[in-house]
């Protein structure tokens, strides 16, 4: 049947691909391509940046003897890879009828992919589908000629193969794509010249049963044909060789810390799915994952194929502790790139710096800065103008917003999280000597200060777990701002309806980080009596291992029947925080195994750590298995991170997250700073006798106070320093023999704060 155009435009609305991949792969030269394999097909495929999915996938249909078969429901295959280190993919599957053989290759100098396929079978014949999806637009154009190609705007692409095609069509998905025809008609009966204007695929009969497929991107439909064909006229081989050998060049800078062959594979593994989430035309940026959770129920043009700033600097610290110092060093040079004029980032970004979701994280202002730390305790980073307008970009940042953040390293609420205020207090003493004189006093001062009040914003004495425990206390997962209640608060939990709970009733594994940065010890009796309560709640024994949820009462995940998350659902154990519990466990001196060897085993079939897995009874219907991938995100990059830093520091007994400078303020132990500093974001109402109390406030202002009880009343004027703050002191001496400090606030226009302020003094 040949018409002009095919029927039922524009077909119906369009999904993303299954996140649930096999592998990853990437060329480490001039091509721009990135393409991830997934039920044994290659589903998206990435160009000209990590950040730029064009196509939904590429699978293929066998006509065989009794019937036909779509390779990737059948979902009978075998995955394989020459060397942990070297992404290309070998994909075998095997039916009654036949056996098809496929190799995927990123082409070394060209933005094309190359699939090499092989056929065998009694009356086999071959087919391959292909579902453009080009910058996630909803309308492309699609043309089935000599080969398929399909544009949208500037982005197009081409499908060729060596022994070209029998006959090509173009469809709408859902009305007149060649499933569709198949499923229809038994076999390949339409042949429609073009679909355009709507959600397309495309389909054709190959002529050869061995060949070779070359599919092409480019920002015009002559460019991307011209990459194909080029494509294929160059040698196989030799492109497969030149692939292999970047692999292997690269490889010979890992290293590995001692381990059993079994984690020695999976660390040159996830090191190298690390690597394949770089972007090269912006080198440096580093996606979270190349998928979309749940994709195959929705589309997304964000998806986890975007920069965050913690996921980033997370997998470079893993980088630099398996000796890859240039790649972590790209990874910091990039986020030079990405910082904004106010010293933050963006919660999250496409690989341009285009910035997605708009909240503000303090812990993604910290981590760069800690970043560059790193790589000067390694010998690799000599400051640069760049880098260091960098840092103190940042930390002018934090001193005036910091100590609460607008989200937690969930991104779901505001206050004071563990983990958020370790990786402030770190960034702050890490780069002080940045600074010189008065300001870099008073950046050790702020982190000294905030440091102390940690166990006031986050640490619930008494609270509604310790019941049956026999616990005193316990760390909560975050900590409300004052204007919110504090430690008393309400928090709003995302993800789940009616979601508002007591912030002492929630509990995460954020705690860990103030060991894991030294900044209170392992022994520590409020840190082991939290772990004996994350144990106690969230820990699970599944039948691949342990793993924990993010919180109790966590609404990030599949509904209870296994249907995909849609903004509510129920919050599933996390492969990564199994690593989180495992480092703690090397600090404390016990045995780090169990979590490494459940972080392996909880992976996809081709050894990708997912970001979460399955709690629930088998729902063979959704594809899920107890202990093994969920269908959320797959790999995370974050979490092959983990499970490198988890390995380093089983060797070395030192978090890759440790700084020198850190273990010798503080050894571990809650400071006794020698200065409070109270802001309306971070109030206290009462103080240690021997403290100094500084007021302070980002704009200028007159601070009218008095002595017990207003004793004394007088005005004072705010002094700012070079940081950005405006202060007045309060010394010891101002302070001893007196109760209470009363005071309140004028603007610099005359404006009265309308509410008066105590702090109570020498509280013993």
């Amino acid at each position: 049947m040949t018409t002009p155009t095919a029927p039922g435009a524009p077909g119906l609305n369009p999904t993303w691909s299954s996140s649930d991949k096999d592998m990853i792969t990437t060329e480490l030269g001039a091509s721009r391509v990135w393409a991830t394999l997934g039920h044994g097909i290659v589903n998206e495929v990435y160009w000209p940046s990590t950040g730029r999915p064009q196509i939904r996938d590429l699978g293929f249909i066998i006509a065989h003897k009794g019937g036909w078969t779509e390779v990737k429901r059948a979902d009978t295959y075998l995955f394989s890879l020459p060397k942990p280190y070297v992404p290309l993919p070998t994909v075998v599957h095997e039916g009654e009828h036949y056996r098809l053989e496929l190799e995927v290759l990123p082409h070394p100098l060209r933005d094309c992919l190359l699939i090499r396929y092989a056929l065998s079978g009694e009356d086999a014949r071959l087919y391959v589908l292909l579902a453009p999806h080009l910058d996630g637009a909803r309308e492309n154009d699609a043309v089935a000629g000599k080969d398929l190609s399909a544009t949208h705007n500037a982005t197009a692409l081409c499908l060729r193969a060596d022994g070209g095609f029998l006959r090509t069509s173009a469809g709408f998905v859902g009305t007149s794509d060649g499933w569709q025809d198949f499923s229809a008609n038994g076999g390949m009966t339409w042949t429609f010249p073009e679909a355009k204007g709507g959600n397309v695929a495309l389909m054709g009969e190959l002529a050869s049963d061995n060949g070779v497929l070359a599919l092409g991107f480019s920002e015009t439909p002559e460019g991307a044909r011209t990459l194909a064909r080029s494509s294929l006229a160059d040698s196989y081989d030799e492109s497969r060789d030149i692939f292999m050998k970047s692999w292997e060049d690269w490889a010979q800078h890992l290293r590995i810390p001692y381990a059993s062959p079994e984690l020695e594979e999976a660390a040159r593994r996830s090191a190298m799915v690390i690597k394949c989430h770089e972007d090269r035309t912006y080198a440096g940026a580093m996606v979270a994952s190349l998928s979309v959770p749940w994709g195959s129920s929705h589309d997304d043009a964000g998806g986890y194929h975007l920069v965050w700033t913690r996921d980033t600097v997370e997998a470079a610290f893993a980088l630099i502790t398996v000796g890859l110092y240039e790649d972590a060093g790209r990874t910091l040079d990039y986020l030079i790139g990405t910082q904004a004029e106010d010293g933050s980032w963006a919660q999250n970004y496409f690989p341009d710096g285009r910035g997605y979701w708009s909240g503000k994280q303090m812990d993604e202002v910290a981590l760069p800065v800690m970043l560059a730390a790193k790589l000067r305790a390694v010998g690799h980073l000599t400051n640069s103008p760049p880098e260091e307008e960098m840092v103190r970009s940042a930390i002018r940042f934090i001193v005036r917003n910091g100590p609460m953040s607008d989200q937690d390293r969930w991104e779901e609420n505001a206050g004071a999280s563990p983990f958020t205020l370790a990786m402030l207090i770190v960034a702050l003493v890490v780069s002080a000597d940045y600074f010189t004189g008065d300001d870099r006093d008073y950046i050790l001062s702020l982190a000294d200060s905030w440091n102390e009040r940690i166990e006031d914003w986050t640490y619930s004495v008494n609270g509604h777990l310790c019941a049956g425990l026999d616990l005193p206390g316990y760390y909560i997962r975050l900590g409300p701002r004052a204007v919110d209640g504090g430690i008393d608060g309400i928090i709003s939990r995302r993800n789940v309806q009616h979601g508002e709970t007591p912030a002492g009733d929630l509990i995460g594994l954020e705690f860990l980080y103030l060991v894991r940065t030294g900044l209170r010890t392992a022994e520590d009796r409020r840190i082991v009596d939290t772990v004996k309560l994350i144990d106690a709640k969230l820990r699970v024994e599944l039948p691949t291992g342990i793993a924990y949820y993010r919180y109790n009462g966590d609404g990030y995940g599949e509904h209870e029947d296994g249907k995909p998350f849609d903004g509510l659902g129920v919050g599933r154990p996390w492969p990564l925080l199994a690593g989180e519990r495992g480092h703690y466990a090397a600090l404390i001196g016990e045995d780090p195994m169990p979590y490494l060897n459940s972080m392996l085993r909880m992976t996809g079939k081709g050894g990708l750590i997912p970001e979460q897995v399955w709690d629930g009874e088998p729902m063979p219907e959704h594809g899920l298995v107890p202990g093994e991938p969920s269908g959320s995100a797959m790999p995370l990059v974050w979490a092959h991170g983990e499970l490198l830093k988890l390995l380093a520091t089983q060797t070395t007994r030192r978090p890759a997250e440790l700084f020198d400078v850190i273990a010798s303020r503080y050894a571990g132990k809650r400071p006794s700073a020698m200065t409070w500093h109270w802001r309306e974001s971070s109030p206290f109402t009462e103080i240690a006798a021997g403290k100094s109390i500084s007021i302070e406030a980002c704009d200028p202002f007159i601070l009218h106070f008095g002595l017990d009880g207003w004793e004394h009343a007088q005005d004072k004027a705010s002094v700012a320093n070079g940081l950005g703050m405006h202060c007045v002191l309060f010394t010891t001496a101002d302070l001893e023999g007196h109760k209470t400090l009363d005071f309140t606030f004028r603007s610099g226009n005359g404006e009265w704060e309308g509410k008066d302020f105590a702090i109570a003094l020498a509280v013993t």
